[in-house]
């Protein structure tokens, strides 16, 4: 059933696929575990995900009626899969919903703390709210840390450079992950 949906798409529907597809593969670079100490478990890969969606959700903030369309289905995208994914795991399906509520809260809290330290400028916030919400447990040094949010300030400016007319055709440059061990940066092959 859901692959006769995937055939049926209009143009707009295959381009939040396509920004939501980059910005899963992004957030699954093995840089971001191996050299920054991000969590390789389910809650590290979704705080990955939310930190790209945010970015591309942010750009697309305030640009207009069909920006803010895309911004939404691709929030919406997000949750779709992570309902799919829990539900593939075994979670039953009446805590699916409360589970869900949780991450979309998840979402907006880490959006809103994420929005305004880029917005501001504010590298120290960046940083803070990269720790609370990446690393709640520690684990990053602050060498990871710094390079972490440099990277973030890095994204979030090179998407601000990037055409709107791309981004709602599809089309997200993220650039290169960041790696400290000097490894390329290819894709993970797992799933979330």
């Amino acid at each position: 059933m859901f692959w006769k949906r995937w055939f049926k798409q209009n143009a707009d529907e295959q381009s939040v696929h396509d920004l939501y597809a980059a910005a899963v593969a992004q957030a699954r670079q093995p840089g971001f575990y191996r050299d920054f100490a991000v969590p390789d478990t389910l809650d590290g890969r979704f705080d990955m995900i939310v930190l790209h969606v945010f970015l591309l959700v942010n750009r697309l903030s305030g640009k207009g009626e069909a920006a803010a369309r895309q911004a939404q289905a691709l929030f919406d995208l997000l949750f779709a899969d992570m309902d799919q994914s829990l539900r593939e795991m075994g979670v039953g399906d009446l805590s699916v919903g409360k589970k869900i509520k949780t991450m979309a809260a998840a979402f907006y809290g880490r959006s809103a703390a994420y929005r305004d330290a880029l917005k501001s400028g504010d590298e120290d916030a960046l940083r803070a709210a990269l720790s609370r919400n990446i690393f709640p447990e520690g684990g990053a040094d602050e060498t990871q840390l710094g390079a972490l949010a440099a990277y973030v300030r890095r994204v979030y400016e090179e998407l601000e450079a990037q055409p709107i007319d791309a981004l709602m055709a599809g089309k997200a440059a993220f650039g290169a992950a960041p790696a400290l061990s000097g490894a390329g940066s290819e894709t993970a092959r797992e799933t979330l």
